[in-house]
């Protein structure tokens, strides 16, 4: 009987994890708390209502955090697997070099459903908890999951593959004297369209590359857009090509008056906040030792895969941010990417006699 592997989260990393598994011959359950496979890939129009998504786990919280014009800001020869590209094919009808996540999505589908991974997705399956057994060393691993009809379940499994994503849980920056604020706050994580926006001033928090696109976005609509960066001192001012966008230094507090001071000593008034800083790694459902997430660093892990005290168990996949994502996610599902122990056979130890 082959090895039985349980996958968390049908996004890239799960979907490329999976069929790196079933090429092992393993036995593979990739469990899906969402009504599709995709991830952060697929689209879902609504947001919370909290918009700033504080409790991941409130009643109508939404795991998506895509805007309906994001597309991949890296081009498509680089958004490929290795026997699967993207480069030359199209998918949903979008060529660009630069695709949007319409078609991005529709690559997924079609990789899932030619690697035979499709057919191992567990639908609208959230798990709930993961816990190792045998003398807590993982072992052997008891996943329970609640499906469609509310029902939980616990299964056993010789190794687990956290693929859950990191674009979910937003991290809301802390301004000095916010509580006094209120107007409008708002995390990107509930962004859809700039529409909300329109004849505001507003106040765009992190610089990064979701907070750099939407902010040009909303400036076709605003009144004005100032972007508040710690990572600003060498661009500050006025930018150039945009007839009502400014960078400013970070923001130091919330005035008396209502203004919103930057660390320069500058001030603006603002309508609305909008917060692009980031998210946070969480893993609710693991119920283990030795694990932490500190200030966003998972650990501890060997390459950013194996916790050492379960390896090769356990193991996570895609938490880097900063890469060539896809090609990342396949390397780390490959042999190649086993720590020394394991490399050149799978994921979980021979079985024991």
């Amino acid at each position: 009987m082959p090895r039985t592997v349980a996958v968390v989260g049908a996004g890239a990393a799960g979907l490329v994890a999976a069929r790196e598994l079933l090429r092992a011959g393993l036995d593979v359950a990739v469990f899906e708390k969402s009504a599709r496979a995709g991830g952060t890939w697929a689209y879902d129009p609504r947001a919370e209502a909290d918009p700033l998504g504080r409790d991941p786990a409130a009643p109508g919280a939404v795991h998506g955090s895509l805007y309906a014009s994001l597309r991949s800001n890296l081009p498509r020869e680089l958004m490929g697997f290795s026997d699967f590209p993207l480069a030359g094919r199209v998918f949903a009808g979008d060529s660009r070099a630069f695709p949007g996540h319409r078609e991005l999505l529709a690559f997924l589908d079609a990789f899932a459903a030619e690697s035979g991974v499709a057919a191992r997705v567990r639908l609208r399956a959230e798990v709930l908890r993961v816990r190792p057994l045998g003398e807590g060393q993982g072992e052997r691993w008891a996943v329970a999951w609640r499906g469609e009809d509310g029902e939980v379940a616990e299964e056993v499994f010789d190794a687990v593959i956290v693929c859950n994503g990191h674009w979910t849980v937003p991290q809301v920056a802390k301004i000095r004297g916010i509580d006094n604020w209120r107007r409008k706050q708002m995390h990107s994580h509930n962004y859809r369209v700039p529409e909300p926006f329109r004849d505001q001033n507003v106040l765009v928090v992190g610089m990064g590359a979701s907070g750099t696109d939407i902010a040009l976005e909303i400036s076709h609509v605003a009144k004005e857009v100032h972007i508040a960066s710690r990572y600003s001192e060498d661009r500050l001012g006025k930018v150039e090509l945009c007839k009502n966008v400014w960078i400013h230094t970070e923001v130091d507090c919330i005035q008396d008056d209502g203004k919103i001071r930057f660390t320069d000593g500058s001030a603006v008034a603002a309508d609305s906040i909008l917060y692009c800083s980031g998210y946070h790694y969480h893993f609710p459902f693991l119920d283990l030792d030795g694990l932490t997430v500190d200030d966003n660093r998972v650990g501890p892990l060997y390459n950013h895969v194996f916790p050492p005290k379960y390896a090769p168990n356990l193991c996570f996949i895609g938490l880097p941010m900063k890469t060539i994502i896809f090609q990342s996610l396949e390397l780390e599902s490959s042999p190649s990417g086993w720590p020394p122990s394991s490399r050149g056979r799978p994921l979980c130890p021979a079985r024991r006699t």
